[in-house]
């Protein structure tokens, strides 16, 4: 893939963004993790320039994930599996697995530094804590996977979860440009992880782009080097809109 940054974003653009390790860092701690100051008027105003087409998506779950973006902002949790449009609170989470599911992953997270989130129908062990356990903590999600048909397991950055087959962040992400404001738009994905190259794949096959934050293989084409570059990306893609269309080429 291109370590070239991203082309420029236009006002028919649609942009879907990752949290966790794209739009802030990445911290030990899930729950302490928020946007740094300044961002949450930059995700507001490329919202207003975007006519409203600015999504985070993300893992978390939605009721979470609200309480760390702008309302103004479309939010898509669970993977795709819960949507807030701008403006609305977040619903009751759908239901957790069954006890089945969670026995296998409560077990693992006894280790010390193993967190358990059940976020809905997505469990997930972080393990950010403590590294050593990871080979434990995918053993267990295995196990519960193999206990109900249709889950699968999704390793991340120091966490691996267990979801429904349905819950696909490109899967989202093609659902969503089929509707209003998103449709017929651009798709832009932005993210750093195995579960954002789902979302970069489905903007790719709908002819926009994906962009990888930080290192690793991905399928993207253009990358940016870590959530403090792609900040600054932004608030100039920020400013450029505002400032109007580049000059035509002299002699048209």
């Amino acid at each position: 893939m291109s370590g070239k940054d991203p082309p420029r974003l236009a006002r028919g653009d649609a942009l879907f963004l990752d949290f966790d390790g794209t739009l802030a860092e990445i911290g030990p701690d899930p729950d302490a993790i928020t946007l740094p100051a300044g961002a949450a008027a930059l995700l507001d105003g490329l919202a207003a320039a975007l006519g409203e087409a600015v999504a985070v998506i993300s893992g978390r779950g939605l009721a979470d994930l609200a309480g760390r973006v702008p309302a103004g902002l479309w939010r898509i949790g669970a993977h795709g599996l819960e949507v807030a449009p701008p403006g609305a609170a977040p619903g009751p989470p759908p239901p957790p697995p069954p006890e089945a599911v969670l026995r296998p992953l409560r077990e693992a997270a006894r280790r010390p530094g193993v967190r358990l989130e059940i976020k809905g129908p997505v469990v997930a062990l972080h393990y950010r804590a403590a590294p050593s356990a990871g080979a434990a903590c995918l053993a267990a999600a295995e196990a519960a996977r193999a206990a109900v048909p249709d889950l699968v397991v999704q390793p991340g950055k120091m966490v691996v979860e267990v979801k429904p087959a349905a819950a696909s962040k490109g899967r989202a992400l093609a659902r969503m440009m089929r509707m209003a404001p998103f449709a017929g738009r651009r798709p832009v994905a932005i993210g750093d992880d195995a579960t954002d190259e789902d979302a970069m794949a489905a903007a790719m096959a709908l002819g926009g782009i994906g962009v990888k934050v930080g290192e690793g293989p991905s399928r993207a084409g253009f990358r940016l080097a870590d959530p403090a570059r792609l900040r600054a990306w932004l608030a100039a893609q920020l400013a450029a809109l505002r400032a109007g269309p580049p000059p035509a080429p002299a002699g048209d």
